[in-house]
């Protein structure tokens, strides 16, 4: 069966300095990397469960913590396929994703655990979203603020886009980049489902310039089509 050790000497062989040096350029030397492309990384993740097995439900969350506390980034990422294997998540399993949210933050890992496993975790427990997002919004933690904004990006029809309109607003004059991005792109998936309010609110509110161009790029393109 899986385990973290498996991962660690399936991995450590494929270092690539040169890869890993443009890796860790791009995203702006804050974290080391091994230097694995996302192709050849997935594809290691899949030998690597076809060798030893997928591990047990129980085990998962005990593996997905030592991969997120391991050096190299790549690590996390594997830890956020590995948590995606769990799809009934657990009522408490929140405290987990406040910890991945908050813990070597970057959108690289934040926007996948907001989407992902924030948006199934909510989907699975909708009594909890107004008290937990509720907190996250009003957190010092910016990672939280755009995870609490982002968490519906999948929900189409079932999105609660009263919710994501407080919660827009809320930020509406941040001048932090991920949070101007995270209002801009959340209003624009939604603009896929109803086009005319999120049109319709971006005009009556006072956004950031980001904010408004991002929400509005879906609408805008639907409108030249139209001509």
């Amino acid at each position: 069966m899986l385990t973290a050790e498996h991962i660690y000497s399936t991995f450590e062989p494929l270092r690539n300095r040169e890869n890993a040096e443009k890796m860790e350029k791009y995203m702006r030397n804050l974290f080391p990397f091994l230097g694995v492309k996302t192709p050849e990384r997935k594809q290691a993740y899949r030998s690597v469960l076809k060798e030893y097995g997928a591990p047990a439900k129980e085990e998962i969350i005990p593996i997905v913590k030592e991969l997120w506390h391991a050096e190299e980034r790549e690590y996390q990422y594997v830890a956020q396929e590995l948590l995606a294997r769990k799809k009934q998540l657990e009522v408490d399993d929140d405290e987990l994703i406040e910890f991945l949210v908050t813990t070597k933050s970057w959108w690289d890992t934040v926007d996948g655990l907001a989407s992902n496993t924030a948006g199934t975790y909510f989907m699975q427990y909708p009594k909890r979203t107004e008290e937990l997002t509720g907190k996250w919004i009003h957190h010092e933690n910016m990672w939280l603020n755009r995870t609490a904004i982002l968490f519906q990006l999948k929900y189409k029809e079932k999105t609660d886009f009263e919710l994501l309109k407080d919660y827009c607003l809320i930020h509406a004059e941040s001048k932090e980049f991920f949070l101007q991005k995270a209002i801009g792109w959340a209003l624009r998936e939604y603009s896929k489902t109803d086009p005319d309010a999120v049109e319709q609110f971006i005009e009556q509110h006072q956004l950031a310039p980001l904010s408004k161009r991002e929400g509005l790029k879906v609408v805008k393109k639907q409108a030249t089509n139209n001509r």
